[in-house]
């Protein structure tokens, strides 16, 4: 969310109206009520990881298309008993199932706010448990709807406080030409502190609807750090490189992963440099700030219709796949294009050419700004329920589930309870090779013939012209494998290009994939993942046949 379009001039006065009623009537409401745990079923099951340049959920790849409401967090009067006045449980619900009727998968929104009203920290390190709690709701309805959550621990911005804030809180200057301090730990060492034990306790807080900790919720997409982080105006070096901003995105995604190991790590870069014709250099470079081994995918943020970018719809097209290109060949991630719009064009002709664009390049996924539900204010950016252009965003989402194998994100049978927590991902420590593959796929299953000692099996998600494999090689031995190689041979033109989780060669028809030396040994009964990218014409039929070591391995 760009300062361009952060707070509409009318919508700031209107919340400021309502923030000064609030406070009235918060002076006579004192009490919290507190509020018994309640089990609830869930619909979101497994976590979703990368698996190198592309996401990855159950064994498969995983694309979707999303939506920012930044403001869910604000339902209800902020006043007030927790569960009946504090926060609208109706209206969460409501906006929630209207998103999933219209094809929202994930959900971007902001899990922070200084102010008094709908405060997650009004003070410092004084965390609201009723606003918590009303967090905790909006990812039980999230859930319950099938959609995903990336929340937003803070904005660089002003709106809602932002770091303008954590920076009074130290006694520092604000406003944005200081704002270059936040991320300075010899400038303000309490800044460090005061995100890091914000980020702790949300990831340590227990969601009083499931019982689950925030970090072991596959409700959660992933976290992103802040919203449009910038290191700017210190010196040219400084705008071109990113060292700074690079430091503080290494220390605070990896303070993350040491407490939370399931879920992956945005930075929430706008994407702005003088590379791509987008912006100026402010500290902040697509590339090396997200090449950062803790970020697990990177973020851009267009919007090609403001005064100062003035791009045309080729102009933007080719913006895009720029970002594109760099986060698949030169990062090595997914892409994910965070907040987009248009204003002053037709926009269902823009989205159309954008999100078609988005699937020919096989990009990961995308959230569009805005969502605003019907009690919501709006601006140019708002896209409400209804809009033509909704249209055109379902059919795409649509082609996102088909292209995941049908939408494996999803399963309304599933529950969660405080008894069971997921299982942590493949490896709690982040590195700068491609992440191990997802605990949640499945094992081969037990009636399967076991050949001679190991199974393969080869779970295609075909586009037509173009496909994911994820391949799982199990050791069927009683003894442990030291070192493995996986040959076979393509029946048509297949030609791979990205990899992941293994060395793989192609020579011809032939193909050859040797183990990482994070995952060379595969011990008895147990099995590992690797997996690539690839494109076709004409047929994509199953290998015949699969050797390990030599070795023929039945196929399941």
């Amino acid at each position: 969310m760009h300062q361009s379009h952060s707070a509409p001039a009318g919508w700031r006065g209107a919340r400021r109206r309502l923030a000064l009623v609030v406070a009235a009537c918060a002076a006579v409401l004192a009490a919290v009520v507190a509020v018994p745990l309640v089990q609830a079923s869930a619909a979101t099951t497994g976590f979703v990881t990368r698996c190198g340049i592309h996401f990855c959920l159950g064994g498969r790849s995983y694309y979707f298309a999303g939506a920012n409401v930044y403001d869910t967090f604000t339902y209800g009067g902020s006043y007030g008993d927790t569960e009946t006045q504090w926060m609208d449980k109706a209206r969460i619900d409501k906006h929630m199932a209207e998103m999933a009727a219209d094809g929202v998968t994930v959900l971007r929104t902001w899990m922070f706010d200084h102010e008094t009203w709908h405060g997650f920290e009004p003070s410092k390190g004084v965390y609201s448990e009723q606003q918590f709690s009303e967090f905790d709701y909006i990812l039980y309805s999230a859930a319950q709807n099938n959609i995903r959550v990336i929340p937003v621990f803070e904005n660089y911005w002003e709106a809602y406080g932002g770091i303008d804030t954590r920076l009074s809180w130290e006694g520092l200057p604000t406003g944005q030409a200081n704002r270059w301090r936040f991320f300075n730990q010899s400038a303000c060492p309490g800044c460090f502190t005061q995100y890091q034990n914000y980020v702790k306790y949300a990831l340590n807080r227990t969601n009083h609807y499931t019982g689950v900790k925030y970090k072991d919720d596959p409700t959660v997409f992933a976290w992103e750090l802040m919203n449009e982080p910038r290191y700017e105006g210190q010196g040219s070096a400084e705008n071109v490189n990113g060292t700074t901003l690079r430091k503080w995105v290494d220390t605070m995604a990896g303070y993350i992963k040491s407490i939370d190991t399931n879920h992956m790590v945005g930075a929430g870069l706008e994407g702005h440099g003088t590379k791509y014709g987008f912006g100026g250099d402010e500290g902040n470079p697509f590339v090396a700030i997200q090449q950062s081994p803790y970020i697990d995918f990177t973020s851009a943020h267009p919007y090609p219709n403001e005064g100062w970018a003035n791009l045309s719809l080729a102009q933007t097209i080719t913006l895009i796949n720029a970002w594109l290109s760099d986060s698949h060949a030169v990062v090595g991630k997914p892409f994910f294009l965070g907040e987009f719009n248009t204003q002053g064009v037709d926009r269902s002709t823009w989205w159309t050419s954008i999100y078609n664009d988005l699937q020919t390049q096989d990009a990961d996924g995308s959230a569009f700004w805005w969502y605003p539900d019907a009690q919501a204010g709006g601006d140019n950016y708002s896209v409400k329920r209804g809009a033509p252009e909704l249209s055109v965003f379902k059919a795409h989402s649509a082609y996102m589930v088909s292209k995941s194998g049908g939408n494996p994100s999803t399963s309304p049978s599933a529950s969660r309870s405080a008894s069971a927590s997921p299982s942590p991902s493949a490896s709690a420590s982040p590195s700068r090779s491609p992440s191990a593959s997802p605990s949640t796929s499945p094992s081969p299953s037990s009636s399967t013939s076991t050949g001679a000692g190991c199974t393969v099996g080869y779970s295609v998600n075909d586009w037509g012209g173009g496909f994911t494999v994820n391949v799982t090689v199990t050791n069927t031995g009683a003894t442990a494998i030291t070192g493995w190689t996986l040959k076979w041979t393509f029946g048509g033109n297949q030609a791979i290009g990205n990899t992941w989780n293994a060395t793989v060669t192609q020579s011809g028809q032939a193909v050859t994939a040797v183990n990482m030396p994070y995952n060379a040994t595969i011990a008895a009964r147990d099995n590992v993942q690797f997996g690539f990218q690839a494109a076709y014409s004409g047929a994509n039929a199953v290998p015949a046949q699969f050797t390990l070591n030599g070795t023929a391995c039945a196929k399941v």
